[in-house]
């Protein structure tokens, strides 16, 4: 059964992962286009990607805390107890900072059905450093998990 767990705990890493790197990787692609029907596109892409993403954190911890059962790992471990909090964070802040990516992805969509171009509206839910902020400190918080996930220091 421990390796079923970790199985399942690893294909959750991976959706959660790969579909960072999809929402991330196509909302900045979006984001250097001036065409609202390309931006509407990529933003579409990052759509698919952050599902992928919200798979992968619905399956992580199921899968992860039957592999701590499993494995008969103690839930006081520090390196578990961070790695718990720091993965609760990181969905937080993905979820914050997908909202501006979302609207931008709409209004991107309305204006290229009415042909219309690009508003300033659009290029600042594309530029906003908040969201962008918020992103790349979730994407930084998957990283360290993943550190102490293999390293399990302390």
């Amino acid at each position: 059964m421990e390796d079923f767990a970790l199985f399942g705990h690893l294909v959750g890493v991976l959706l959660l992962v790969s579909g960072a790197v999809v929402a991330s990787v196509a909302f900045e692609s979006g984001r250097r286009r001036e065409a609202p029907s390309e931006i509407a596109l990529l933003l579409g892409l990052a759509r698919t990607g952050a599902l992928l993403a919200m798979l992968g954190i619905v399956i992580v911890p199921v899968f992860g805390f039957w592999l701590v059962d499993a494995a008969d790992v103690s839930t006081g471990a520090g390196w578990l107890r961070a790695a718990f909090l720091l993965f609760i964070a990181a969905a937080v802040l993905g979820g914050i900072g997908g909202r501006a990516p979302r609207h931008a992805r709409e209004l991107a969509a309305g204006l290229a059905a009415e042909g219309k171009p690009p508003t300033p509206e659009l290029r600042s839910l594309l530029d906003d450093p908040r969201a962008r902020l918020v992103n790349y400190a979730s994407g930084a918080l998957i990283l360290i998990i993943l550190v102490l996930m293999v390293w399990k220091p302390g």
